[in-house]
């Protein structure tokens, strides 16, 4: 029995997200997961529940549970300043 050597792709992984045409929806995600990770850990360390995330927001709870969830893509600006501000941080959005 011969075995075959494994060929190794010089392609990066971006590369490929990139050919297969999901890498901008992949981290678009990618980013979503980290804000709402970052908005969890905040209200978690300053003891917010999401009924009182929600009102400092001026927004419903079921509002809430869509930002905080990576799945839900249409997120605007508008809504993660007020989260971030709800928390006592800012928002920053830079290109780079």
């Amino acid at each position: 029995m011969v075995k075959k050597k494994a060929r190794v792709s010089e392609e990066t992984f971006d590369e490929f997200l990139a050919e297969q045409g999901v890498l901008g929806a992949c981290e678009e995600r990618a980013i979503k997961e980290i804000i709402a990770e970052q908005l969890a850990e905040a209200m978690k360390a300053q003891g917010i529940t999401k009924s009182a995330m929600a009102e400092r927001m001026k927004t419903s709870r079921r509002q809430l549970d869509r930002l905080l969830d990576p799945g839900t893509p249409s997120v605007t600006l508008e809504t993660l300043r007020r989260a971030a501000n709800a928390v006592g941080r800012t928002l920053r959005v830079e290109l780079t």
